[in-house]
């Protein structure tokens, strides 16, 4: 946990930086694209908050209520990130990036030379050129984001390390770590839109077209919802209690099925209750032969190993039963 807050941290520092740099660059300026950046950055701003509500909120110590805790508090806002990254960055950078094309490219309210804020109508100075403050605020705003991402991917990478994961798409896939996962995909499609965002500028600036600025806009948005949706899909199955991929799976069996005293596994089920938190559910037959006492300790020396072989094992529960079992 201590090492998906780092994570998270990261990104809200970043995010907060970008947010005032987008600011100041509207006060500069009086883009009203650059004001609606500010509004996007903010939002990935909240996202770091709910984020960081997550892994405070799952860290309580479970209670009659709750007795596995509440570490699916984490899958919960991770979720509401996901939401909040269709619903407010994704399809309001689409309607602007469209609604300016469709008024071809008289729609802003950069280009009539003047905005509103607050009540107050701001006029640019005329000497100042507009889009190299956006290259400026731009360009900082991805030095920050690499630092984000480094933050992200290096703990990504630990976890794929630790688990031998064969690279980020089975990470992606497997992992229960929601909070990292959404923070590394938000850094990453940042650092996309950024780029994007810096070669409308650039083809603009060359052609004189507005259009290429306003083709950004959309290009980002359908990115961000496109992640925003595979990230609410991978938080979904782990809210409705997703088990191991079954090839995990089949590893702890075989743990089970490797002590001399097994005869046999009746049912085997797995489920996350939180990140890196699984309960392990095995109804196993024991021989016949088997008193008590060392049914017992069958039973502790098989927790044990499944508690070696994967670290994310934190509840185990062996129904035993005889090898006689009805089929």
């Amino acid at each position: 946990m201590a090492g998906s807050r780092s994570v998270v941290l990261a990104a809200l520092v970043a995010n907060g930086a970008i947010a005032i740099l987008k600011f100041f660059g509207f006060l500069l300026t009086g883009s009203a694209a650059m004001l609606s950046e500010t509004y996007h950055s903010i939002s990935d701003t909240g996202n770091q908050v709910f984020l960081l509500i997550g892994l405070r909120y799952s860290g309580r110590e479970r209670d009659q209520r709750h007795p596995f805790g509440y570490g699916k508090a984490q899958f919960f806002y991770s979720f509401l990130v996901s939401v909040f990254l269709f619903g407010i960055a994704g399809w309001e950078s689409l309607k602007h990036g469209y609604s300016e094309i469709t008024a071809g490219g008289h729609g802003s309210e950069a280009a009539q030379g003047s905005v509103d804020f607050l009540f107050i109508q701001y006029t640019p100075p005329a000497w100042l050129d507009p889009l190299w403050v956006n290259y400026t605020v731009l360009l900082a705003a991805f030095a920050f984001e690499t630092w984000a991402l480094w933050k992200a991917r290096a703990e990504m990478q630990r976890q794929i390390e630790a688990n031998d994961w064969s690279g980020y798409k089975e990470a992606f896939r497997k992992t229960s770590d929601v909070t990292t996962l959404t923070a590394l995909t938000e850094d990453t499609i940042a650092l996309a839109g950024i780029v994007i965002a810096l070669v409308g500028l650039f083809l603009t600036q060359q052609t004189g077209s507005e259009i290429f600025d306003q083709l950004s806009a959309v290009f980002i948005g359908i990115m961000l919802m496109g992640f925003a949706l595979a990230l609410a899909w991978e938080n979904k199955r782990l809210l409705l209690g997703e088990s191991l991929p079954r090839d995990e799976e089949r590893k702890l069996e075989d743990i089970i099925r490797a002590n001399d005293d097994v005869a046999d596994i009746i049912d085997f089920r797995t489920v996350y209750f939180g990140p890196g938190r699984l309960l392990v559910s095995a109804d196993v037959a024991f021989g016949p032969d088997l008193d008590t006492d060392e049914m017992d300790r069958a039973i502790t020396e098989i927790e044990r190993k499944l508690s070696e072989a994967n670290e994310s094992v934190r509840k185990v529960y062996i129904e035993p039963e005889t090898d006689d079992h009805p089929s």
